[in-house]
């Protein structure tokens, strides 16, 4: 499995560059990854990446772009705001998660 120095800390990931072990993740990764993306990391952007760790952690799978819709407090015109093109897909890859089911 390939390896990849995010935030100063060399992690595992799958061949499209998702962390393998939401384990190593921390706020630093969260930045480095971002930053990869030209996004610069708010609260809000925050509060979905929270609700999305949250929800894998419970559930054993990245929630959809819907269920972070209707549960996370953000709407979808403001997740793509501040995860542009590919919201679902960013958010999952800087919260250290793997790729949402359903994304192509």
């Amino acid at each position: 499995m390939p390896e990849k120095a995010l935030g100063g800390t060399l992690v595992s990931v799958d061949d499209e560059g998702f962390m393998t072990d939401p384990k190593q993740w921390n706020e630093a990764i969260a930045r480095a990854i971002a930053t990869e993306f030209d996004i610069e990391l708010t609260d809000r952007h925050f509060m979905v990446i929270n609700f999305m760790r949250q929800e894998a952690a419970a559930n054993g799978k990245v929630p959809s772009l819907r269920k972070v819709k209707n549960e996370s407090g953000v709407g979808t015109k403001e997740l793509f705001q501040l995860f542009p093109k590919g919201p679902a897909k960013k958010a999952a890859k800087i919260s250290g998660l793997g790729k949402p089911e359903g994304c192509i």
